[in-house]
């Protein structure tokens, strides 16, 4: 899955050519660094590969969700509604901005239960926030309608989800905006990185100031340029960015790989009676960074997941119901509202009513989905003996 399975020369060469003129940070010193200027390289190569008008990277995912929701102007007494399933960065950038995070069930996609999004929008709706979890989509028909019929933000937080694509569009430039990170364990990866993409001008413009202390970067000396709005330090470093250019230009050769590998582990499970697979909207656009599956209820996948870790081979197979990172259900410091920071009460108030509400039907999926990471190195000889073993610690 993770693009640091494959580290090259290619990587090393855009690295040493920062190195070289020592000019490490991507704004200014336009003389020292003589035409290297690999964050700007980046985020053209992000648009031609996803297909946006405008990226805007930043220093990390999480960042990019914070930007992207300050530059639609989604702050104090706004409600966005995302799902139960996640990373723990999704609601923590809505909070940053002021916002409520309305978490809702999620369906067999793994992502935002259409009806569940309906019945959740207040008349403080401001945004609706998929999350496109482990590589494959949220049913965008069904989003895109509703944020239509209530005239909604659809912003597609697609993190997990680089180089999956929704009927032939990337994930991420389908919504008002979207992002992507491009942290250490993602299929492309900067070490630490995230962008911002969008088809609307102002957004980006905003998203360009914000990340840089407000900076319009309108004129030729960064040190005069004017402050229209305050900001904050979200910005990506050329070291982080020699690295992504490098990725992205292999991507094809990963989704080649990722896409193979995942087909050949699906193929074995298939045959285990009781298996069943998640449901993807659009299976051609399946990025297949992993292979989630199911069996038919908790207790079987628990004797699973027990059998796997006495066989040494629960590395790699993730079963979220217990994962404190990225389910609902673990999330003690978001049902308690604990902060540093004094939240306002009536905030604070919002985030634990939501935190707290009943997530039965997302449970009655989550508890019976384990999720196996799609490796990048494996031959065919190492995917038929991972199947094997699954197979051994099922029946």
């Amino acid at each position: 899955m993770p693009g640091f399975e494959k580290w090259s020369n290619l990587e090393r060469k855009e690295v040493n050519d920062v190195l070289e003129t020592g000019i490490l940070m991507r704004y200014g010193f336009d003389g020292p660094r003589k035409g290297i200027w690999k964050s700007k390289e980046l985020e053209a190569a992000i648009c031609s590969t996803f297909g946006c008008d405008y990226a805007q990277l930043c220093s990390s995912g999480t960042a990019a969700l914070t930007t992207a929701m300050s530059a639609l102007g989604i702050g104090y007494g706004d409600e966005i509604i995302t799902p139960s399933f996640t990373f723990v960065a999704s609601f923590e950038a809505i909070l940053s901005v002021g916002a409520v995070p309305v978490l809702v069930d999620v369906d067999d996609t793994l992502t935002l239960d259409p009806a569940a999004v309906r019945k959740a929008i207040t008349s403080k709706t401001k945004a609706v926030m998929p999350v496109h979890m482990c590589g494959s989509m949220a049913d965008l028909d069904a989003m895109q309608q509703i944020c239509k019929e209530h005239n909604l933000i659809l912003l597609e937080d697609a993190c997990q989800s680089i180089g999956g694509s929704y009927k032939g569009r990337s994930l991420g430039t389908i919504g008002d905006a979207g992002t992507f990170s491009f942290d250490f364990v993602k299929t492309m990866t900067c070490a630490e990185g995230g962008v911002v993409m969008t088809n609307n001008k102002d957004v980006f413009i905003k998203s360009d100031g914000y990340t840089d202390h407000g900076h319009d970067h309108l004129g030729a000396d960064r040190g005069a340029d004017l402050h229209p709005f305050i900001g904050y330090n979200f910005r990506i470093s050329e070291l982080h960015s020699a690295v992504g250019l490098a990725q992205i230009r292999r991507l094809p050769e990963f989704l080649e790989t990722q896409k193979k590998n995942h087909a050949q582990l699906k193929s074995i499970l298939s045959a285990i009676p009781g298996i069943t697979f998640r449901r993807i909207p659009d299976p051609a656009g399946d990025s297949c960074s992993f292979l989630s599956w199911f069996l038919p209820t908790e207790a079987a996948t628990r004797a699973a997941v027990a059998a796997l870790k006495e066989k040494g081979i629960l590395a790699g197979n993730f079963y979220w119901f217990d994962n404190n990172w990225h389910y609902i259900r673990k999330w003690d410091h978001l049902k308690k509202g604990t902060t540093l920071n004094h939240l306002h009460p009536e905030l604070k108030a919002a985030v634990m009513h939501h935190a707290n509400k009943d997530f039965s039907a997302s449970d009655a999926v989550m508890s019976r989905c384990i999720s196996t990471a799609i490796s990048l190195t494996w031959t065919e000889e190492q995917i038929v003996e991972k199947g094997k073993a699954i197979v051994s610690a099922i029946i």
